[in-house]
């Protein structure tokens, strides 16, 4: 007789603590995940993946997908059946990872690591919502709707700069030295691990609220609009981070649509655009500065100069991984500020 496990308790996405940036990237994606999902760099130990499954929670399906580094494009995108197309003209299509993800979350740890190839295939289904395969002649297209989260630590290297610019959104993770989140942290996590029922209890009612919320923004997305005041703020910002191309502006425009949205406002303002441009342009700017690098240090009276990487150079934030206070999530709320816990 086999043995059965009970699926393993989810830790709350309301208890995170000290990650008001990494919970509004993922709040952005999860109302429009249109806006081609989001990066996550961090050292080892910032409960990345702890989020992304916290995240999974909310979604309409609860899907929690994980691609694994060797995984090949056949067990990603799907497999068809050729010699039936030809045989009997039906398409016998074998389901991959887009597919199952669908209406969930795809989650690939150490993103850096993947072949470039399959980056690429993430990131147009993420983008677009649709996968298609395609083998000698025939073609077959499914729903592919999922909030793609990468994760990665940049001490094990890189993703190419033409991957990193094709995410929507960047979120830098730091380890935690401020004692009291730490101590935060540590007291919900053992609280979690002692009676998961009971801490999920105490999260409930903020976890419906996030439910409901993400619900309801997805249908408001269509009725807010832009008007001349956002796209001159928005192409200024993009200007003065000097990024390339367009995807930027189109990215900041759609997040802060998605923020609006989320918050029941009645229009995008220029302090929705505010509060998501960084997540925006965090990866971009980087790769704008890297390209200038070389051209900057062969300027004369350079060399004596202290590049950006060498002065150091972090997000303002502490970053923990884990819960919130009893109270309920206000340490989010100049973020996405919901209702107090009711008691």
């Amino acid at each position: 007789m086999s043995e059965t496990h009970a699926p393993r308790a989810v830790f709350p996405f309301s208890a995170l603590i000290g990650q008001a940036p990494l919970q509004q990237a993922l709040l952005l994606a999860a109302v429009d995940p249109g806006i081609g999902g989001v990066l996550v760099s961090g050292p080892r130990g910032t409960a990345k993946s702890t989020a992304a499954r916290a995240l999974a929670e909310l979604l309409p399906e609860g899907r929690f997908v994980t691609l694994p580094l060797g995984a090949s494009e056949d067990r990603l995108i799907g497999t068809l059946d050729i010699e039936s197309a030809l045989r009997d003209a039906s398409v016998r299509f074998a389901p991959g990872l887009l597919a199952k993800a669908h209406g969930g979350v795809l989650y690939v740890d150490e993103v850096n690591l993947l072949p470039d190839g399959l980056v690429d295939v993430l990131l147009d289904a993420a983008a677009s919502g649709v996968n298609t395969v395609e083998r000698d002649g025939v073609s077959h297209s499914h729903d592919a709707r999922f909030v793609l989260i990468g994760t990665m630590n940049p001490e094990e290297g890189e993703l190419r700069p033409q991957l990193t610019d094709r995410f929507g959104l960047m979120v830098e993770l730091e380890n935690c030295f401020e004692p009291q989140t730490r101590q935060a942290i540590v007291k919900a996590r053992l609280a979690f691990d002692l009676d998961a029922a009971a801490f999920r209890t105490l999260h409930a009612v903020q976890q419906a609220t996030y439910v409901e919320r993400i619900r309801e923004a997805r249908v408001a997305l269509t009725r807010l609009s832009f008007d001349d005041t956002v796209h001159a703020h928005v192409s200024a910002l993009c200007i003065a981070a000097g990024v390339d191309g367009l995807r930027a502006d189109l990215v900041m425009l759609r997040a802060a649509r998605a923020l609006a949205a989320f918050e029941r406002a009645d229009a995008v303002t220029l302090g929705h655009v505010d509060r998501v441009a960084e997540s925006v342009l965090l990866h971009r700017r980087r790769l704008h500065e890297d390209a200038e690098r070389p051209q900057e240090a062969s300027r004369p009276g350079d060399a004596q100069q202290p590049s950006a990487d060498q002065a150091g150079s972090s997000m303002d934030s502490d970053y923990g991984y884990l819960p919130p206070e009893p109270a309920g999530i206000t340490r989010v709320k100049q973020v996405i500020p919901l209702p107090a816990k009711k008691h």
